[in-house]
């Protein structure tokens, strides 16, 4: 570290900072942190600018409540704009905070901004690991033989990132990183076999342009994986974002159903376009067919006769052409199957049953031949085109800007009400697993942080209509506005076929949320599919997280008394924090979940084995 540098100084640690040459070093529990030299802007012609490369003037700056040094870096070639960083301490908790802020770029000229660098983690094997909030959560010990490329570039509040976090751990001494500012953020990752690994921040436009972007890090004399979740999770409520069940509950007492209760996932009618990417040439049978409501009536009964006194129906393609088409507006229900009055009759099924009729439903994908279809109410791009997509069953369609999605959800509800069809709960496809958009239409421009709000209104007027929401997987930023996800997985590396973990899975996710929302689990008699590695089981997953379980609509006697344990481990801790989540040997495969009453599940991934204490 040269002259230019500055002394930061925190209750627990303390750093030198050299913005000219963009060196940082951080000392915690005796272990220095430092950046590596890769923080750069891309431009939108592929020019790519080094921050060494400009005029960089330097001073340090401080209020009541933060203290640090604060950068400007200018004269980039052949540009016009700056770029204005901030490092330093809290005073109300010690977290270095960094901002940057682009100012001058009034031609759009920037694509992304990479800053900060990494940090610098290529340890001895054995000596630590990272943590990754890629689905559940992934910890990618040093010593891992796999690899990951290094141009893993994904956005957050996707899959790719549940929580918009990350953090590395050296022998107990470790750092959190969390995006402050999530909404046009990525995350830079990637791993050497037993190696390096690199992990890091970059910054998109927000319509066209960069403004401020924040990062929070929290370093650690000692520290794990649980230790940076719990950081989070105190942030999350701190920001408001953590909203519990029990507050959920409070707004809508039907929430509480989920409590104990299986999801039954089943459907009605499909129809798959010729232009969709899963259309069958010559095989009708695979492309056009459906299931009665009457014959899903009676299944439910079935299954009620079975000893299933609680459950939660989850129904597909019951509109018009059935699942994935003619959205945002399936109206009306499947003539075929038994249109409205039996689509009624099934819903009356389920209240006489004690069960409750929830439906899928989809506000993103705006089909072409959809009653609703207009291109003025379309995501609109930058050049003033729109997204298309074909993949789905309904073929060619656009997507319909966020903005105007609440609208939609009121008008098909008041649609439900006409008919008498009462609706118990809702899943909004796609709405917390697909990346926000913007849009550049002036008559409803969109930014992707306004997507995030205008997709947890349309998720609040089912709410205060009593039904009980859900979506698509738990991006962090919406499930403030959910009840039930359809399924929060693991990370692998193939999902076609048989799957190995990225890594090592953690339930990261879980330690964070599990009383927030409700999540459910494939696979209670078969290990693998839907994103689960294929030597692991649902059912297990089920118990590590305290989650619920997927019933069949025939499911047999014997999944129905295995499922027991998981929806009374669900029932006993739905409400409760998790507290711990040790590693029992250094395999990996043995491991406990602990929760805030006292229950403790022990695992065994390789035997299949169990047991659970149940606390008071």
């Amino acid at each position: 570290m040269n002259h230019d540098a500055f002394f930061l100084q925190a209750p627990h640690y303390h750093a030198a900072y050299c913005p000219q040459t963009m060196s940082l070093a951080v000392t915690c529990g005796g272990k220095t942190w430092t950046w590596t030299d890769q923080a750069s802007i891309r431009l939108k012609n592929g020019r790519v600018l080094r921050f060494q490369d400009a005029a960089c003037t330097a001073k340090e700056t401080a209020t009541p409540v933060m203290r640090g040094v604060k950068a400007t870096y200018s004269h980039f070639p052949q540009t016009n704009f700056t770029v204005d960083t901030f490092v330093g301490i809290d005073e109300a908790d010690g977290a270095m905070r960094m901002e940057l802020t682009v100012i001058g770029d009034e031609t759009g000229e920037i694509e992304f901004v990479y800053w900060p660098a990494p940090f610098a983690f290529d340890i001895p094997e054995g000596r630590g690991y990272s943590v990754l909030p890629l689905f559940q959560g992934v910890l990618l010990p040093s010593r891992w033989a796999g690899s990951v490329p290094v141009d893993h570039d994904e956005r957050i509040n996707t899959r790719h990132a549940y929580l918009p976090m990350w953090g590395q751990v050296d022998e107990g001494r470790g750092y959190l990183a969390i995006f402050h500012t999530p909404f046009d953020a990525r995350m830079h990752y990637g791993h050497e076999p037993n190696g390096k690994t690199e992990i890091a921040p970059y910054w998109e436009t927000s319509l066209g342009h960069i403004g401020t972007r924040q990062l929070r890090c929290y370093f650690y004399e000692s520290c794990d994986y649980v230790t940076l979740a719990k950081q989070y999770r105190a942030y999350s409520k701190e920001i408001g974002r953590f909203v519990s069940l029990k507050e959920k509950i409070a707004r809508n007492p039907n929430v509480a159903y989920l409590i104990g209760s299986p999801i039954v996932h089943s459907g009605i009618a499909v129809h798959i376009d010729r232009k969709s990417h899963y259309y069958t040439e010559g095989a009708p049978e695979k492309n056009d067919y459906f299931t009665p409501f009457d014959q899903r009536a009676s299944e439910l009964c079935a299954l009620h006769a079975k000893g299933v006194d609680q459950a939660y129906l989850h129904l597909d393609g019951w509109g018009c052409h059935g699942y994935d088409n003619l959205h945002p507006f399936p109206f009306p229900v499947h003539e075929a199957a038994g249109g409205a009055d039996g689509m009624k009759r099934l819903s009356d099924t389920c209240r006489e049953l004690g069960y409750r009729f929830g439906i899928h439903d989809q506000y993103r994908d705006f089909y072409y031949d959809s009653p609703a279809y207009s291109e003025k109410q379309c995501g609109e791009n930058i050049d003033g085109t729109h997204p298309y997509c074909d993949i789905w069953y309904g073929g060619a369609h656009s997507w319909l800007c966020a903005e105007l999605a609440p609208d939609y959800v009121r008008r098909c509800y008041t649609e439900f009400d006409r008919l008498g069809i009462q609706i118990d709960g809702s899943y909004l496809d796609v709405f917390s697993v697909a990346e926000l958009d913007e849009c550049f239409n002036p008559h409803h421009r969109m930014t992707r942080e306004q997507c995030a709000q205008s997709r947890r209104e349309a998720l609040n007027v089912l709410t205060s209509r009593g039904i009980i929401t859900s979506s698509e997987e738990v991006a962090d930023t919406i499930v403030p506005a959910m009840d039930l996800c359809h399924h929060a997985p693991l990370a692998v590396d193939n999902w076609d076929g048989p799957s190995n973990p990225i890594g090592v899975p953690i339930p990261l996710f879980a330690l964070v949320y599990h009383d927030s929302i409700v999540v459910p689990w494939f696979g209670i008699d078969h290990n693998g599919g839907c994103l689960i590695p294929s030597d692991r089981s649902g059912f297990l997953c089920a118990l590590q997280t305290g989650g619920t379980i997927y019933f069949d609509i025939n499911e047999t006697p014997e999944n129905i008394e295995k499922g027991r344990d998981v929806l009374e481990l669900h029932r006993r801790t739905a409400l409760c924090e998790p507290t711990n989540h040790p590693f029992t040997d250094d395999t990996y495969l043995r491991q406990e979940s602990t929760f805030a009453d006292g229950t403790t599940v022990y695992i065994d991934f390789e035997t299949g084995d169990y047991r659970i204490t149940y606390g008071a």
